[in-house]
C-alpha cells in the first residue's frame, strides 16, 4: 500500500528512543521528511544517520525538553527552519513516575501536567492553522492503553493521559472538515526501555523477580508475545497517511488483543 505521505514534514516528539523513534522511522520508511526532538543529542544524531543511511525520507533534530516553559515556541521555530512546514504531527511524552492514587501529590500532577497535557495542546494549537490552511494535517498523539483499562501503579498516567482522550475528541469533530485528521496510538505492552523500567519497579513492589513479572504479563497478553517498536511504528504511520483520511477521533490500541473491554 502506498500511504501518500512521501515528502510530507512530519514533527515527532520524544523521539530519541522507544516508540517516539519507531513512528519516526516508519514515517521515513514511507518517504516523509522527519524532525526528532528529544534530549539526548548523541542519541538524535545517531537515530537521524541510521534514518538518511536508508535513503527514504530525510531525518534532522532538534534538542527539546517538553517540561521548558519554551519548548513550544522552540518546536515552532524549528519548523519554520528545519521543515519548512508540518504536515503531521506527533504528539509523544515521556511516562510518569510509578504509582498509586495517594502518591499523586498536587506538585506532581502540575509538574507532570505541564509536559504531558498542556505542551501537548499548546503545540498542536500552534502548528493547526497552517494544517488546516493548506487543507491537509495529520495530528496523531500517542497515549496508553490504561485510558481504556487503567493500569495498576500508574495512576498518575491513567490520570494525565485520559485527559488527553476527552481533548482528542472534541479537535477531531472541531477539525474534522478541514482535511485535518486526530487520532490517538494506544500502546499495550511493546518492548521498549520504558516498559523494562516499568517492570523493575513492579517486581520491587511485588517483591519478586523481573523474570515472574515479565512471564506474569505476557500470560494476559492473547497473542502470547510483547509487541515490537516496529509493529507499533506501522500502525502510526498508517494513521498519518493518505488511506487514512476518514479515519479520526479515534483511539487504536496497539496491544495484541490484551485489553478485554469491547
Amino acid at each position: 500500500m502506498d500511504l501518500g505521505i512521501s515528502g510530507k514534514r512530519a514533527l515527532v516528539l520524544a523521539s530519541s528512543r522507544g516508540l517516539g523513534l519507531g513512528i519516526a522511522t516508519a514515517l521515513a520508511n514511507e518517504g516523509a521528511n522527519v524532525l526528532l526532538v528529544g534530549r539526548s543529542g548523541d542519541k538524535l544524531a545517531e537515530n537521524c544517520k541510521t534514518i538518511n543511511a536508508a535513503g527514504k525520507g530525510k531525518a534532522d533534530w532538534v534538542w527539546g525538553d517538553l517540561a521548558d516553559d519554551n519548548f513550544v515556541e522552540a518546536m515552532v521555530e524549528a519548523v519554520k527552519e528545519k521543515l519548512g512546514g508540518i504536515d503531521i504531527l506527533v504528539n509523544n511524552t515521556g511516562g510518569p513516575t510509578p504509582g498509586g492514587t495517594q502518591d499523586m501529590s498536587a506538585d506532581k500532577l502540575d509538574t507532570f501536567f505541564q509536559s504531558m497535557v498542556l505542551r501537548v495542546i499548546s503545540l498542536t494549537n500552534a502548528l493547526l492553522p497552517q494544517m488546516k490552511e493548506q487543507g491537509w494535517g495529520r495530528i496523531l498523539t500517542v497515549a496508553s492503553s490504561g485510558v481504556i483499562e487503567p493500569i495498576p501503579n500508574l495512576a498518575l498516567s491513567n490520570t494525565l493521559r485520559g485527559a488527553l482522550v476527552g481533548w482528542n475528541k472534541t479537535l477531531a469533530t472541531e477539525i474534522a472538515g478541514s482535511g485535518v485528521t486526530a487520532n490517538m496510538l494506544l500502546p499495550g505492552r511493546i518492548l521498549t526501555d520504558r516498559i523494562e523500567e516499568l517492570d523493575g519497579a513492579n517486581a520491587k513492589r511485588l517483591g519478586k523477580s523481573l523474570e515472574e513479572i515479565r512471564e506474569t504479563s505476557v500470560k494476559t497478553i492473547p497473542a502470547g508475545r510483547l509487541g515490537t517498536v516496529e509493529e507499533f511504528g506501522a500502525a502510526g504511520a498508517f494513521l498519518c497517511s493518505q488511506p487514512a483520511s476518514y479515519i479520526t477521533g479515534m483511539m487504536l490500541r496497539v496491544d495484541g488483543g490484551a485489553a478485554k473491554s469491547l
